[in-house]
């Protein structure tokens, strides 16, 4: 008698494990250069899930990211090359892929890219 007591809990568990789980709300946000600086600004902000945000001193931007290390965003702030602009960058397989809204100057938004690429190159030796 006492096996049969224990069979009905452990059909409820089986059948709990089985069951699809709910979906976490998203934790990356697509940049959508067609928003606003502040708008996008504030919807990677305010995302689920962000590490407290890195700001080097003296730097010009902030870097936002999750706290899986997947996904970092850049938002620069008042005399950064290029500003306004946001940046992301994903890491895919063994690369990291950079994509960008340059709001601002194309020539200074092509200075923060590649100091991003130099991040990269720098993360990895």
């Amino acid at each position: 008698m006492r096996g049969r007591s224990a069979l009905p809990l452990l059909i409820a568990l089986l059948v709990c494990a089985c069951a699809p789980k709910a979906e976490a709300p998203p934790a990356v946000a697509a940049l959508d250069c067609s928003m606003p600086f502040e708008a996008l600004a504030a919807k990677i902000t305010a995302l689920p899930n962000l590490a407290p945000p890195s700001h080097a001193a003296g730097e010009p931007y902030t870097f936002y990211s999750t706290e899986d290390g997947h996904t970092s965003y850049l938002i620069t702030e008042k005399g950064a090359p290029g500003h306004p602009a946001i940046m992301m960058q994903t890491a895919r397989g063994g690369d990291v892929v950079t994509t960008g809204c340059p709001y601002g100057d194309p020539k200074g938004y092509k200075q923060l890219l590649a100091y991003l690429d130099s991040l990269k190159t720098f993360a990895r030796r």
